[in-house]
């Protein structure tokens, strides 16, 4: 779920807004293909700087996780593949959290 992100963590926030969306992504809320939120959106949700976006966007974009087309926008990758371990590790650590509660 996208959420502004907490200023007082710690943690920077363009890496809060990375994890943000990779999380999105692997949790299959955001399917390979499809076009993420317009960066003037993205900053609002996130309440940061647009410069905060576009450097997370960036970095999503290094490590594969999205693509860009310049005055489109952003998408995720087509060619994304998820090892069927690192899913199955993450369902895993859901079904534990929902456990604990």
């Amino acid at each position: 779920m996208l959420r502004p992100v907490d200023k007082h963590s710690g943690i920077p926030s363009y890496i809060q807004i990375v994890n943000m969306i990779k999380a999105e992504i692997l949790l299959g809320k955001i399917n390979p293909g499809e076009q993420l939120l317009p960066v003037r959106k993205l900053k609002e949700i996130f309440q940061v700087n647009i410069n905060t976006v576009l450097k997370a966007l960036e970095k999503l974009k290094l490590e594969g996780y999205i693509t860009s087309e310049q005055g489109i926008g952003y998408f995720v990758s087509k060619e994304l593949q998820i090892a069927p371990t690192i899913m199955a590790e993450v369902k895993e650590a859901i079904k534990n959290l929902k456990a604990q509660k």
